[in-house]
């Protein structure tokens, strides 16, 4: 999924609520009660996958390094959507329920107050591009990655793991 897509996405909220029921009727996306556990679950997956990337990147295993920051990342999203009983089997499905539950097109005085608790668009864009890597990295038969990328990278899914934690902790 490229920036255009993301950016149809977040402009066409129709757009957004079709490609949903889409998902739900393929059966990739559930609607079921909060599980708290399950949210649990997910966050510590995401910081195992921050540990991973750490011990692989220093071993010269780039590839495998990428691939950690997009599944931090996926897991960090899996844990905010199900806050709102959404579990998710498909990457673009994870992607529209946050857009659509987190992100804020337009802000009133309190909305403002709580931006820190909504994810902007830079964080939904970094989401869909650490998935491109990923594919690229698992995919493709490169080994080989600019060590400086991958350090970008792996920097970005801790903020953006970050991010998800303390939403999750401020009871969203």
């Amino acid at each position: 999924m490229k920036e255009y897509d993301i950016q149809r996405l977040i402009s066409t909220p129709e757009l957004v609520d079709a490609k949903i029921k889409e998902c739900v009727s393929n059966r990739v996306l559930f609607k079921q009660g909060i599980d708290q556990e399950e949210i649990k679950g997910h966050l510590l997956k995401a910081e195992h996958n921050l540990r991973f990337i750490a011990e692989v990147q220093t071993r010269d295993f780039p590839d495998w390094a990428i691939t950690g920051c997009y599944y931090a990342c996926y897991h960090a999203a899996l844990a905010l959507i199900q806050t709102k009983g959404y579990t998710s089997k498909n990457h673009l499905a994870t992607i529209c329920i946050l857009i659509k539950e987190f992100y804020k097109h337009e802000l009133s005085e309190e909305d403002i107050m709580r931006l820190s608790v909504f994810l902007d668009y830079k964080d939904v864009l970094f989401y869909v591009e650490a998935k491109n890597k990923r594919e690229d990295a698992a995919y493709s038969t490169r080994t080989l990655f600019d060590k400086k990328e991958v350090e970008k990278l792996r920097i970005e899914a801790v903020l953006f793991v970050n991010k998800i934690r303390n939403i999750l902790n401020r009871g969203v």
